[in-house]
């Protein structure tokens, strides 16, 4: 029999944390990964890791709330790597705020990232995967989107995503693509470690006081939430679609 083509992935806010594990798994999976983050430049260390692994993988740079730049950028990849039929919108980005202190620059932007972004990047890759009659799309949700304080903005945002993962999982598994999303609890990576040091809170207390609240004791790293996207985008998972998956550590966010 002849061999299946590689698949083809995006990876959204890949230059560093989740984004970076995600794209660097999905590699070690086998698929040929696109970097994707707002500048190229930020891209070349995933890149060069998955490609010092023996993967394959390219970087380039583009705003997800830009359509155009969205389109440009997703021809980029069918015509660099082939046809992606696999999409995992990371890309995010915070500006907290209590309510009365939020701007609508903090609304917007955050709205801008997450809900128009995975917007963009769904409709502008999911012609391939019709075409192809398979794919994976996995959206990046958060506990945040039960409520938090501080973090209207955020936790609406991230609560949409799931509405939206629900909605295009119905839309499109006619056509063999399947949508999933993954909603993190506390995770050690830099976002976290940015909103640490701009509430002043030493790095170390910070952890300590969040894992004291996560039932297997210990925080969660980028690797547990690329595990989890790893299933979504695996065969094993065909069956498997609209589905929030809470990688938190219990089962309360």
């Amino acid at each position: 029999m002849p061999e299946s083509p590689t698949r083809v992935a995006i990876v959204t806010g890949a230059a560093r944390g989740i984004g970076a594990a995600i794209a660097q798994r999905l590699a070690g999976d086998g698929l040929a990964v696109a970097v994707l983050d707002l500048e190229e430049s930020a891209t070349k260390s995933t890149v060069e890791a998955i490609i010092a692994a023996g993967g394959r993988a390219i970087g380039l740079g583009a705003d997800v709330a830009d359509a155009v730049a969205v389109d440009a950028a997703v021809a980029r990849v069918a015509a660099e790597l082939g046809a992606p039929t696999v999409l995992v919108n990371n890309a995010g980005i915070t500006r907290d705020n209590m309510l009365f202190k939020m701007t609508e620059v903090d609304w917007d932007s955050v709205m801008g990232v997450h809900l128009r972004g995975s917007f963009l990047m769904s409709r502008a890759a999911q012609k391939y995967m019709v075409d192809a009659r398979w794919g994976r799309i996995v959206n990046l949700s958060s506990i945040s989107a039960l409520g938090n304080r501080g973090q209207a903005n955020y936790a609406a945002a991230k609560a949409g995503l799931q509405g939206f993962t629900k909605t295009l999982a119905i839309e499109l598994g006619k056509f063999g693509i399947t949508v999933n999303c993954v909603a993190p609890g506390f995770i050690v990576s830099d976002m976290t470690r940015a909103t640490a040091q701009r509430m002043g809170v030493d790095w170390e207390e910070y952890v300590a006081a969040a894992t004291a609240a996560i039932p297997v004791g210990r925080p969660g790293q980028v690797t547990d939430i690329a595990n989890a996207v790893s299933f979504f985008v695996g065969a094993a998972a065909s069956f498997v679609s609209g589905q929030i998956l809470y990688v938190a550590g219990g089962p309360k966010a």
